[in-house]
């Protein structure tokens, strides 16, 4: 039995494009692109959980809103657990400091970036594909 991981992703909307971040190097799944969130802390709600990852890996505020879907997806490391969440910002911008790049696209040019494989059936269910 692999470890499970159980982690949530913000699917970042304004003005109707979505924030997407690149994993940084030296890290599982570098260069990949992800919807940045993280790992869910034994006894933590999954939406605050979201709220501190944001504010953690971006430094700003986020409005967590509609649930997405959950995916789980088995890599060599563990089998991750992945629910993503719809989210505005609440307060600041997104500053990068654990990833390389980050980007707003309109929902149909999503699948265009090489995503990590837990986050390609949300990315899927956004571009209508």
């Amino acid at each position: 039995m692999s470890k499970l991981i159980t982690v949530v992703g913000a699917v970042l909307v304004r003005d109707g494009v979505v924030f997407a971040v690149q994993r940084g190097p030296g890290r599982a799944l570098e260069g990949k692109w992800e919807f940045p969130g993280g790992k869910v802390e034994p006894g933590e709600d999954p939406r605050e959980a979201l709220t501190r990852e944001i504010r953690e890996e971006l430094g700003c505020d986020v409005t967590v809103g509609e649930f997405l879907t959950t995916t789980e997806y088995e890599y060599d490391f563990g089998t991750v657990i992945l629910s993503t969440y719809y989210c505005t910002l609440a307060a600041g911008e997104p500053q990068l400091s654990e990833h390389t790049d980050s980007v707003w696209l309109r929902p149909g040019a999503l699948p265009d970036l090489d995503w990590a494989p837990a986050d390609i059936p949300a990315v899927a269910l956004i571009a209508g594909a």
